[in-house]
């Protein structure tokens, strides 16, 4: 069976239970990681390789490296209402829309790399700070409906490595050393 190019680690599976101290640790540190894990992963890459899609129909590496600072720009203020709203409803928005934005097609990646690590500074201190309580906490997505903020901690773990994988997964099959 092919592995599906979309989902290069899997698709997310979220956590059955409540996240151990260790388990939460752990994915504190890999948010701690994940921009110089996505640097690593775009370091040498030419403006036409970073304009390259990771798979037909895709986004192109550029896309994915702005997705990935809006959509944890996005995941810090969800963490941050729920620590301070009872059950908040949070916003979605329009991801696919937001990529299609000139600054997400067009913008040098630089500019998201360093907002992705000033933004994972202080997501992870703010992360590190809390008591372990604190991520039962609940927000209320409308499509997806309710989850725990150690639900929403794991999500966001995977993302980074989901997204991440597609820039190494190409740069492996286009052979970009």
């Amino acid at each position: 069976m092919t592995p599906d190019i979309r989902y290069p680690i899997g698709k997310f599976q979220p956590p059955a239970a409540t996240l151990t101290s260790d388990e939460r640790s752990g994915m504190i540190a890999a948010i701690a990681k994940a921009p110089s894990v996505l640097r690593t992963a775009v370091t040498g890459l030419t403006e036409k390789q970073l304009d390259t899609s990771y798979r037909p129909g895709g986004w192109t590496l550029r896309q994915v490296v702005h997705h990935l600072a809006d959509s944890h720009l996005n995941a810090y203020t969800r963490f941050k209402l729920g620590l301070t709203e009872d059950r908040p409803t949070i916003r979605p928005y329009d991801e696919a829309k937001w990529a299609e934005l000139d600054d997400a097609r067009n913008a040098p990646i630089g500019i998201s790399l360093e907002l992705l690590e000033a933004l994972h500074l202080r997501w992870v201190a703010m992360l590190e700070s809390i008591d372990p309580s604190q991520f039962e906490g609940i927000i209320v997505h409308p499509d997806s409906g309710e989850m725990t903020l150690d639900r929403l901690l794991a999500l966001y773990t995977w993302h980074g490595r989901h997204h991440t994988a597609h820039i190494t997964a190409l740069r492996a099959q286009m052979k970009w050393d």
